[in-house]
């Protein structure tokens, strides 16, 4: 018998994987209750439904993980999922489907940032004279996080003339030519002026970015927020942005998601809030449909797919 696939996404993906060259059989997994198929399959496509969103504080069902071999989460963050999710044999992610398409976002908030084109679009005579604009060439990018989309933000940055420096987990060597990795965030922060932050949400960078690491900052700094809601204390944002030294905030993320009506930050003059659209998912789904592909392939042979999630570390 084939391999059994229960799958949480849309049925123009599933179409796709049931035509991989190892045919396998995909089911149907109830949106309330996905775990619940654990002993229906081999494998199980999960996406960060409400169901598994809210089920934290849910113990691990007696089911879990059943017959399942292999668990992969279109996400690249697992942080949606209960911890125990990670008991699976095997777990990944869709870790670098997204990457472009977020440092294309991370890169328009900085070129909007520098030149602010509203802010000098003229309407009448009276109103054309000379403003000047920011700059991109010359200016610091810094990295916090430097994975997959770190690194495409990184590629992109110099190519536009702006140093990168960054920080990442341990000090191996920085892969993309012309990156200076620091000795640890706090010094990327206090010399950027673009911050750009990636990191995995986990344990640990809870509340990274707390008053004392946004008081480094480079003063007139823009902080700008790909990961999740959580890597940066809220509050000590606010006071950063009203009593310096950050200058502007890119937010795409919040914690939480959405923020109840009347929170600052839909509001804050210093604030640009967008609900969590920078991966562009819907217009990258052929990626995420290769990548499985390519990992059924590789475990059909035997062989590891890729993008293991490490249960210790939680990424």
């Amino acid at each position: 018998m084939g391999l059994v696939i229960a799958s949480q996404l849309e049925p123009s993906l599933n179409d796709g994987i049931a035509r991989h060259p190892s045919r396998p059989a995909i089911i149907d997994v109830p949106e309330h209750a996905p775990w619940e198929v654990a002993d229906s399959a081999d494998i199980l496509l999960v996406r960060p439904s409400p169901a598994w969103r809210g089920s934290h504080e849910r113990s691990r069902p007696n089911i879990w993980p059943g017959r399942l071999r292999w668990v992969y989460s279109a996400s690249a963050g697992i942080d949606f999922y209960p911890q125990w999710l990670l008991d699976a044999p095997l777990v990944t992610c869709g870790r670098g489907v997204a990457s472009d398409e977020i440092a294309d976002y991370v890169i328009a908030a900085i070129y909007a940032r520098a030149k602010n084109l509203d802010a000098v679009t003229v309407h009448r005579a009276a109103d054309w004279q000379f403003s000047p604009l920011g700059r991109v060439s010359g200016t610091t990018v810094g990295i916090v996080g430097l994975g997959a989309i770190g690194s495409a933000v990184a590629k992109r940055a110099l190519a536009l003339g702006a140093q990168v420096v960054a920080a990442r987990r341990g000090r191996t060597p920085a892969a993309i030519s012309g990156v200076q990795l620091l000795d640890d965030v706090a010094a990327v922060v206090a010399v950027a002026d673009h911050i750009v932050v990636t990191v995995p949400a986990t344990a640990q960078t809870r509340g990274l970015f707390d008053a004392a690491l946004l008081g480094q900052a480079k003063p007139g700094a823009h902080i700008i927020n790909v990961a999740r809601g959580s890597v940066i204390d809220q509050e000590a944002l606010v006071d950063a942005l009203d009593n310096g030294p950050l200058d502007f905030a890119t937010l795409d993320v919040t914690e939480p998601e959405p923020l109840p009506d009347g929170h600052i930050l839909y509001t804050h003059p210093r604030v640009r809030l967008t609900p969590h659209v920078s991966s562009n998912y819907q217009v990258v789904r052929h990626r995420l449909l290769e990548k499985i592909s390519n990992d059924l392939t590789r475990f059909a042979r035997g062989e590891a797919p890729s993008d293991i999630v490490d249960p210790v570390r939680g990424y």
